[in-house]
């Protein structure tokens, strides 16, 4: 597939979606959205990636949705906008590929949801996170989700409702982060954390995946038992028997290709 909005190429075993609207601080519009979901799907379908990235061109990761798209819509036309603007929370928790956002600059109102639903979060020392939408008269309720997910409810809504932003080292502080590196210093960082993870079995990381999603929305100890029924599930299979042996006998694993 041919894209314009982002740029998509593979390093390895590891699957690069660089958001390509810096002209317009990578904000979200209608092509822009749907190339971006086009191309998590993609890299979800290709049996050669196991590790997804997603970074950005020019200064920022995004700062949300271009406001020059909330005009002279129906009601009709706004559900369906928005529907493709949120898209991506639901792509990437349906992956089984674990998706990583390398954030530089401001990550704000959508893009800052970009970040909180992605699985990791590598960040400059210079980002900036905030759901700002409502210093224009809008709301994040979008990025709300994924973010309500990882800070609780009171934190959603100090942050939804004030449209404070963040340093990068208040977001590592709440959870939202996972590191903090130096701006000159990030792709190298967010390149070696997905190189370590496209190392590890790719059926073990997609079970791992599926098993703390799906347990948010189920009891304590339902829960319990949904992991452990997917853990005895990756226990029978060839990863499983590969890597134990492979530990005993000190050598480096052999995965097989998915």
């Amino acid at each position: 597939m041919t894209y314009t909005n982002v740029l998509v190429e593979k390093r390895d075993r590891i699957g690069l979606i660089t958001l390509n609207r810096p002209h317009e601080m990578n904000t979200f519009n209608i092509p822009f959205a749907r190339e971006l979901n086009d191309a998590l799907m993609e890299m979800e379908a290709d049996p050669g990636v196991r590790v997804v990235v997603i970074d950005a061109a020019g200064k920022h990761f995004s700062t949300g949705i271009s406001l020059a798209e909330f005009t002279g819509k129906t009601p009709k036309e706004y559900r369906e906008f928005i529907r493709l603007m949120d898209e991506h929370n639901h792509t990437i928790s349906r992956m089984k590929k674990p998706v990583i956002a390398s954030v530089k600059g401001y990550a704000l109102a959508n893009g800052a949801g970009l970040s909180f639903a992605c699985d990791l979060t590598v960040a400059a020392e210079d980002a900036k996170f905030g759901t700002t939408a409502i210093n224009v008269g809008l709301i994040c309720l979008g990025p709300a989700a994924p973010l309500a997910r990882l800070v609780g409810r009171k934190k959603t809504l100090e942050m939804v409702l004030t449209g404070d932003i963040l340093t990068a080292v208040e977001a590592e502080r709440l959870g939202l982060v996972n590191k903090v590196v130096p701006r000159e210093k990030l792709e190298e960082a967010t390149m070696e954390l997905a190189s370590r993870l496209a190392a590890k079995s790719p059926l073990a990381l997609q079970i791992g995946k599926t098993g703390i999603y799906a347990m948010q929305d189920v009891p304590y100890h339902q829960a319990l038992d949904m992991l452990s029924n997917l853990f005895v599930s990756l226990c029978c299979t060839e990863d499983a028997e590969e890597g134990v042996k492979a530990f005993l006998e000190k050598r480096e694993p052999a995965w097989r290709e998915r």
